[in-house]
Formats: C-alpha cells, structure tokens, sequence
C-alpha cells in the first residue's frame, strides 16, 4: 500500500476523532446548560473537520487529475470516519439552540415560580 495514502488516512482519523470527541464534549456542556462552552467546543470541532477534509478533498483531486490511487481500506474507514464526525457535529449544532431555548423558558418558569412563592 502506498505511505502517502496511509499517512493521508491516519490524519483524516485523527482530526475526525478529535472532531467526534469534542463534539461529544459539546453535548455534555449542553446536559450542564453550558451554552457558552458548547459552542466553543463545536467551534474547535469545525476546525478539526476543516484540517481532516482538507486532506481528504487533496486525495480525491489527485485522483481526479488521473493520479492513480491504489484501494486502501483505511482509506475508507478514514472517509467513514469522516463523514460520521461531520454528521453528528452538524446535527449537534442544530439542536443546541434547542437546548438553549427549553434551558431558557425552564429558567424562567423557575423563576416566576419563586416570586409566586414569596
């Protein structure tokens, strides 16, 4: 197997496992109502994808210029890996404004119960 695709496959994994952990941590700032710290987290994320995709669409533009690329395996687990991280970012971004908003009329149902209360 050629190195340039295996040292091309290790790093789409890596940065789309770094990607997939920090959106997982992203959630987890959510369940704190952390809306602050998700973003961030999803914002380093992106950063992660970019870099992963960065290499990927490099590849697939060598071969699109006839550069011919021998299958790999790790190749495609590394576009899986990928595609999924990307998946579960976009996804989590779009249900962390969700989140946000229920976290935000929770807190305000809270608190007029509280000054009923008093």
């Amino acid at each position: 197997m050629d190195q340039s695709i295996i040292d091309a496959s290790m790093h789409i994994l890596i940065h789309s496992g770094d990607a997939r952990r920090e959106t997982y941590r992203a959630v987890e700032a959510m369940e704190r109502s952390d809306f602050t710290e998700a973003t961030a987290l999803l914002d380093a994320a992106d950063g992660c994808i970019r870099q992963a995709h960065q290499v990927h669409t490099t590849l697939i533009q060598q071969e699109a210029d006839g550069e011919q690329l021998a299958y790999a395996a790790l190749f495609s687990h590394a576009q899986d890996t990928l595609m999924t991280a990307y998946s579960e970012l976009r996804l989590v971004r779009r249900i962390l404004p969700v989140f946000r908003s229920q976290d935000e009329r929770i807190r305000a149902l809270e608190t007029a119960l509280e000054t009923r209360n008093e």
